[in-house]
């Protein structure tokens, strides 16, 4: 690797491009900005496309008759960096430690992305071309839902054509195992907050008379699961198609012990999850709903007789083949509003996020790009647990063969 590449590498990191925060606004274009020089330097042409919110980057190369089309997608947004107490270094500012790097955007998906773009650098210095046709599209929304990467790809529909889509947003299996992903989990969110009194009440005047808004949030959220983690969401499961018994096989026969590994990287004591499945089966496909975010009342150093006039949370749920986001949302506001106390009110902020999926689940299909993936030392066909959009993802080499 050429000294100068990891400089670039923590250049790319040090931009803040927090997609979901406003206030990162004019850094996402800074970062979007730095993408387009930074690629038309290695002899793409490229532009930088507006969107309602923040820019997508797009860049090709001369394409000819007769060549594969191959797209490259990627996004340069990253997710909060909160809570910066917990960082043992800034999130903004990477530090490498024992051959990793660490920063917020590290492995999702700046590394990724600037590796394609660093192996297509080094092919057209040595070759003067690439074997293909080239698109690389890369955006600054993921991490909030895509919302305008749709309106993009329909309005350029024709000028995107291509054979293969490649994305490196997933992970690997194993250290020096390639891995092709299939498939991968799509996400829908929703927030709730419920409100009790008009405004903060002291406990000791009132406390015992009216309901108390963070108390019975909890109690609600307590409802959108069983003891053994299944979904309690009337409906949930109708549409989830079921693991086919060659997935099954094939992920038993991976060269690594999924409960051991996550264990391992998460530090828990004890794995839980829903009943009749083991780790690499609910992270690759089952459906879930998660509590990703909760608050109310005091929250400074100390002790406050308050009884809260509201609480909130943020949920999400992961969703699997067939699954509908619009409909889950649905699903699950049903559910809330049921299990609400008539003591409180409550509010739903219009949802965000709303994610498609697509995946391959024919054996035929699978099992022939399987035996592909074995030549080339593949150990896996789903996605890693760190995988966040869902999209369908082929091996560039095939076209060095």
């Amino acid at each position: 690797m050429r000294d100068n590449y990891l400089e670039e590498y923590y250049s790319f990191l040090r931009f803040p491009s927090v997609s979901t925060d406003d206030k990162y606004k004019e850094e996402l274009v800074e970062c979007a900005n730095w993408l387009v020089n930074k690629l038309n330097r290695i002899g793409l042409q490229t532009q930088l496309v507006p969107t309602k919110r923040h820019p997508i980057v797009w860049a090709r190369n001369e394409h000819r008759p007769g060549r594969p089309t191959v797209l490259i997608y990627g996004h340069y947004d990253v997710q909060p960096p909160d809570p910066l107490e917990l960082w043992d270094s800034p999130p903004f500012e990477p530090v490498l430690k024992n051959g990793y790097v660490f920063a917020r955007g590290s492995t999702d998906n700046k590394g990724q992305i600037l590796a394609h773009i660093l192996g297509i650098q080094e092919t057209i210095e040595e070759h003067r071309e690439l074997p293909v046709n080239l698109h690389l599209v890369i955006e600054g929304e993921e991490e909030i839902g895509s919302a305008n990467l749709g309106p993009f790809l329909k309005q350029n529909r024709d000028a995107l054509k291509c054979d293969v889509a490649v994305v490196s947003d997933t992970g690997m299996i194993a250290r020096g195992v390639p891995t092709m992903s299939y498939g991968l989990r799509g996400v829908t969110a929703l927030e709730v907050k419920v409100t009790g009194p008009k405004m903060d009440l002291h406990s000791g005047v009132f406390g015992g008379a009216v309901a108390n808004p963070i108390t019975a949030l909890v109690q609600l959220l307590a409802t959108l699961h069983d003891r053994d983690g299944h979904v309690a969401i009337a409906g949930f499961y109708d549409r989830v198609k079921p693991l086919e018994d060659w997935e099954r096989e094939a992920w038993r026969k991976l060269p690594v012990d999924g409960d051991k590994l996550i264990r391992e990287e998460t530090g828990v004591p004890e794995l839980f999850g829903e009943a009749g499945y083991n780790s690499v089966e609910r992270i690759w496909a089952r459906p879930t709903a998660e509590i990703n975010g909760i608050g109310g009342g005091y929250q400074g150093q100390g002790t406050k007789t308050v009884i809260a006039s509201h609480a909130f949370a943020k949920l999400t749920f992961r969703l699997v083949p067939d699954q509908r986001g619009e409909e889950i949302l649905e699903l699950a506001k049903t559910h809330l509003k049921k299990n609400l106390p008539k003591a409180l009110r409550w509010k739903l902020p219009p949802a965000t996020a709303v994610r498609g999926i697509s995946q391959i689940r024919t054996p035929r299909w699978a099992k022939r790009h399987n035996a592909h993936c074995a030549k080339l030392s593949t150990a896996t066909l789903r996605s890693s647990a760190k995988a966040e959009v869902s999209r369908l993802s082929l091996s560039f080499a095939k076209f060095w063969e």
